[in-house]
């Protein structure tokens, strides 16, 4: 095992963090108690790339409380919180390989030495850890398949199959409901506004947001802004999104124009160069940018670069940038996951569903791994619904049950009237 930051009295710290995040994962936590009663992952080698927060570090105590043998790093430089990383390591012995600011050659090394644990599943955000896999020449016999967190790793992993590449059977974790209805939308859309503010410290009520993309992250996105108070501009390429940005209320537009007027720009699309040179020359003295996707390829900051005269440090996740000119445009966090770079990420109570999905995914692929082909495969509806109920109950609501009289009704189709 290595890990750089095994230091006790930061393990302390990080201990307090993730014993606080876990009182909201209930639904975690009731999978722990049948884990570690059950020990249904026993045997199991397990390799991580995913957000090293204090909610990753219960999804990690949960497997390891069902048997399984497990190996992290970070998906992203800046979003590795360190004293949760020292406390796996000091409390748990879980194997460690992350650092907040790492470079890019340490990135992929320590994706490397996750690899290294030879893992019969692997966990991604992002699928870094499944492409650096199929590099190889030959996977592992005994492989079982993996589970994939995030809308762009999943669009990679689909790009993969269609090009015959997959070899492996891959389970989307965030095409579950319990997943993106909820982590996409409320997770993104709070936690992005929260690495803003923390940046920034910018008023956004009456401030002009444009938001590019209109998948559920803009949905959720675009909600909490306009819940306070800004005016908000939609960029969209795809015209059934753009409509219902429309009928939800908000103004679409190309960002050839949306550069214009805005205050505050954020990139939600998962694509490349989403704000280019030509967008940064059209905005205005003090205008913000920010990308709450996965990669930091959304701003063209290479582009912005060559437009700058100078540039300067002005707080901890935001540079300000100098054009010819005078003009002035602020970065934040690099470029990189605003919300994890500049803030801690999506709470834990909507990060319970999505690591309960996590959790049960492991387990299906345990139990089916061996037995699926190569392709991009749904989490199973029984589980996202269990994951539902549980939640629910978590929060002491019922609902309603259908009669045995309304289920068959439901079953024919010789409606009555």
């Amino acid at each position: 095992m290595k890990c750089d930051i095994a230091d006790r009295k930061l393990a302390g710290a990080g201990r307090l963090r993730v014993e606080w995040a876990e009182r909201n994962m209930p639904v975690l936590r009731l999978i722990r108690e049948r884990f570690a009663k059950e020990k249904p992952l026993d045997g199991l080698r397990i390799g991580c790339c995913l957000h090293v927060t204090t909610e990753t570090a219960n999804l990690m105590v949960t497997l390891q409380a069902g048997g399984a043998q497990l190996a992290l790093c970070a998906s992203n430089p800046l979003s590795t919180q360190d004293d949760v990383a020292a406390m796996l390591v000091a409390d748990h012995k879980i194997s460690v390989f992350a650092v907040r600011g790492e470079d890019n050659k340490r990135y992929y090394q320590h994706i490397s030495d996750v690899l290294d644990l030879d893992p019969h599943i692997t966990i991604d955000d992002g699928a870094d850890l499944v492409s650096t896999l199929h590099k190889r020449k030959t996977l592992p016999k005994h492989l079982l398949g993996g589970l994939e967190e995030t809308t762009t790793g999943v669009i990679r992993l689909r790009a993969m199959e269609k090009d015959q590449a997959l070899r492996m059977p891959m389970v989307a974790i965030n095409d579950s409901n319990t997943k993106h209805f909820f982590d996409n939308r409320y997770g993104t859309g709070q936690s992005t506004l929260d690495g803003v503010l923390r940046a920034t410290n910018m008023l956004i009520a009456g401030s002009t947001v444009v938001i590019a993309g209109y998948g559920w992250c803009g949905r959720g996105l675009a909600t909490r802004a306009k819940g306070m108070g800004a005016h908000v501009i939609v960029t969209e390429v795809d015209p059934l999104k753009a409509l219902e940005a429309v009928m939800d209320g908000y103004q679409v537009m190309p960002m050839a124009a949306a550069a214009k007027c805005g205050d505050l720009f954020i990139t939600v699309t998962g694509n490349l160069n989403v704000v280019r040179a030509e967008h940064f020359k059209a905005m205005k003295d003090g205008a913000a940018v920010c990308n709450s996707g996965h990669f930091n390829a959304e701003l063209d900051l290479p582009a912005l670069e060559k437009l700058t005269s100078h540039k300067r440090v002005i707080r901890h996740e935001l540079v300000e940038y100098t054009l010819s000119g005078g003009k002035k445009v602020y970065v934040l966090a690099e470029g990189r996951l605003v919300n994890l770079a500049a803030a801690e990420g999506h709470p834990a109570m909507v990060m319970d569903m999505s690591f309960a999905n996590q959790a049960l995914g492991v387990e299906y692929l345990k139990d089916h791994g061996a037995r699926l082909a190569n392709h991009v495969y749904p989490m199973p509806r029984e589980i996202d619904d269990e994951i539902a109920r549980l939640k629910l109950q978590s929060k002491g609501i019922k609902i309603d049950r259908l009669t045995l009289e309304q289920k068959k009704y439901l079953a024919t189709w010789e409606m009555g009237t």
